[in-house]
């Protein structure tokens, strides 16, 4: 399971307010049918000869009872357990989250590859996407960071003859 996070946590009406007041249809029109068929197929490709998985999960808010007490990346932790990312054979699951509203970008590695790969790597992995997303290109931005994970994962789990065992689905959860 992925690392705990210590929780500097403070409690933020800023943030439930946020959440409150935001209107879905006017900052989530980008993620279409066919921005999410694409997204799913970049995840089939980025899980190519490798032995990890990749999951994308994009919400256009926090859930507004939690978003007092929660951040985002606490939240990504919560999904990361809920969808199961944690429970690949070799530990090697990637948890990809967007928070609409908060213009937020998470990345939880399970264990197996958070050996290989320092914290910071995936931090600016996630800033490179937001600055991307921040200019509008929220389709290119997550194809990237996709191709860039997938590079990652097959530089420490790389498999020749790839059976493409998937673990996990390949398709975006858009949670609304």
């Amino acid at each position: 399971m992925a690392k705990p996070v210590q929780s500097e946590t403070k409690p933020s009406f800023a943030r439930l307010w946020r959440q409150a007041l935001f209107v879905p249809m006017l900052h989530s029109r980008w993620l279409n049918k066919t921005v999410k068929t694409t997204l799913s197929k970049k995840i089939t490709e980025a899980e190519r000869g490798h032995r990890g998985e990749v999951f994308l999960i994009i919400e256009n808010q926090l859930p507004i009872p939690d978003a007092y007490h929660l951040t985002c990346r606490e939240r990504a932790i919560q999904l990361f357990s809920e969808y199961r990312v944690w429970d690949t054979e070799e530990n090697t699951g990637v948890l990809v989250y967007v928070n609409i509203c908060e213009k937020s970008l998470d990345i939880i590695a399970d264990r197996g590859i958070s050996q290989h790969v320092s914290p910071t790597i995936w931090r600016a992995m996630c800033d490179k996407a937001v600055a991307g997303m921040g200019n509008q290109k929220f389709e290119d931005s997550l194809c990237e960071l996709l191709d860039e994970i997938g590079q990652l994962l097959r530089q420490y789990y790389y498999l020749e003859n790839d059976p493409s065992g998937n673990e996990l689905s390949d398709s975006v959860v858009f949670l609304t």
